[in-house]
């Protein structure tokens, strides 16, 4: 095991890595129940597409993050994007619900897409051009995209536990402790505190060089959680069965009828040729960049890079993500790509392939046991949400803020991340930026014709595409 992982050589244990692939694995565990809410949108009556979507999740995450352990050897996970799996439901099976149409025909049109896009990642993939794609970026937007992910992923685990609410004058605000206390709801506040207790745990332990201080955080706000809520885990196992059933018949069969195919073109179904060429496009785009930006930023973090500041093996990595997407597709759920979350893994010392091995073995005990990864609340993910958050904002240092070619297509990199909800939308407005800004100076070179393409292809998508 060490020989093939080189783990000995990565600076690293097998002790650290199956702490650091537990930790990535319940820093995520919330996709395998938040992605079929998102692709059914929490609508009434499609339990059958929830079922297949959930059996289809956990297998596509296993078989992504089982690549990136045995082919690519790097401590990352795949799973369904977020933001991905919600613009899947919007596109697909929304209008069939507002239509009084097929549901599941529209669920099944939608994968045809996806499987389009992840072909194409494949070919892109294969042929380099992904990796090309990602070298050519500017160096400014390649140090800026680590820290932005961290403000990113800081802001989502914020917003798991309620430390940030929604406010309709100003968007957003602090928990309102105030007001929970006024009212008599303590309670609600509870998940937003412990985070915030279970983050200054984990940085105290980090402080005092404490190994495994992640996954200990997490350990020690969990038992906090049903200590102050006088709750026990509970355990459902009813609807295993069932879920199977419903992805044999529903999910793993769409991509291979006729008239999934010709729906995925149709007028009714995702309204044309164009739309569906666009969709495509807009896929290909989030997904290529969702994982150029992750690659970027945990590599960065785990100081695997190479003398040019890319990470090793991208191209392995990339083809990785590909396949997951593809075999999404075919399974029954949405884009696949590698997440955000594999930053807590590695700042918890995962170096090699073996934290993912552990991440995709988790994954799979969750389909045939899902109520454990429920045993872990969001409370106790949060907080190395937040503070891989702190780690790796500190990347931004490197950005030379004396030249503003560099300075501002970084900060608007940095971000529009958290802004936009997206790691793509990041990317691409910073692309936007830094070419019309070397346009305008006129110090364009053919070295950023790539850059000008890419800030090209997501103007097309912020004008065709709401996402």
């Amino acid at each position: 095991m060490d020989k093939f992982f080189k783990i000995t050589e990565s600076g690293s244990s097998v002790r650290t890595e199956i702490i650091a692939g537990l930790t990535t694995f319940f820093a995520m565990a919330y996709i395998v129940f938040v992605n079929p809410n998102q692709v059914t949108g929490f609508t009434p009556g499609l339990d059958n597409i929830w079922n297949a979507v959930y059996v289809a999740s956990i297998i596509a995450a296993t078989i992504g993050t089982l690549m990136m352990a045995l082919y690519a050897k790097k401590p990352f996970a795949q799973a369904c994007g977020m933001g991905l799996n919600s613009f899947f439901f919007v596109s697909f099976i929304l209008p069939q619900v507002i239509s009084g149409g097929d549901a599941v025909e529209g669920y099944q049109a939608g994968l045809v897409i996806i499987l389009i896009s992840g072909i194409i990642f494949m070919i892109l993939s294969v042929t380099g051009a992904r990796e090309y794609i990602a070298k050519s970026m500017p160096d400014c937007l390649k140090k800026s995209i680590s820290a932005g992910i961290g403000l990113f992923i800081t802001f989502i685990g914020f917003q798991n536990v309620g430390i940030i609410q929604a406010n309709q004058y100003t968007l957003t605000q602090f928990v309102d402790i105030h007001g929970a206390i006024q009212n008599g709801n303590v309670m609600s506040i509870v998940p937003a505190l412990l985070a915030l207790v279970g983050f200054l745990i984990i940085v105290s332990l980090r402080k005092m060089n404490v190994k495994g201080d992640v996954m200990l955080g997490i350990i020690a706000t969990t038992i906090l959680y049903y200590i102050v809520t006088g709750t026990t885990p509970s355990f459902d196992m009813g609807q295993i069965g069932q879920s199977f059933k419903d992805f044999a018949s529903v999910g793993v069969v769409g991509v291979f009828q006729a008239d999934s195919w010709a729906h995925a073109f149709s007028p009714e179904f995702v309204g044309g040729v164009f739309s569906a060429v666009m969709y495509v496009i807009t896929f290909c785009l989030v997904d290529m960049f969702d994982t150029i930006g992750t690659l970027y930023g945990t590599a960065t973090q785990a100081k695997m890079l190479d003398e040019n500041g890319d990470p090793i093996d991208l191209n392995k990595c990339m083809a990785c993500d590909s396949v997951a997407t593809v075999a999404g597709a075919v399974l029954g759920t949405s884009t696949c790509t590698t997440f955000v979350e594999s930053a807590s893994g590695v700042a918890a010392g995962g170096r090699t392939g073996l934290t993912s091995l552990v991440t995709a073995a988790c994954f799979f005990v969750c389909l045939f046991l899902s109520p454990l990864a429920s045993i872990v609340p969001s409370c106790a993910t949060a907080p190395a949400l937040i503070y891989v958050g702190v780690l790796m904002l500190a990347n931004f240092k490197n950005v030379d803020m004396s030249d503003m070619r560099s300075a501002a297509p970084a900060f608007l990199t940095l971000i529009m991340m958290p802004l936009t909800y997206s790691i793509a939308n990041g990317i691409g407005i910073g692309a936007i930026a830094y070419t019309l800004i070397t346009l305008f100076t006129g110090k364009f070179e053919k070295k950023d014709i790539m850059v000008s393409v890419i800030g090209i292809l997501f103007c097309l998508k912020f004008i065709f595409i709401t996402m």
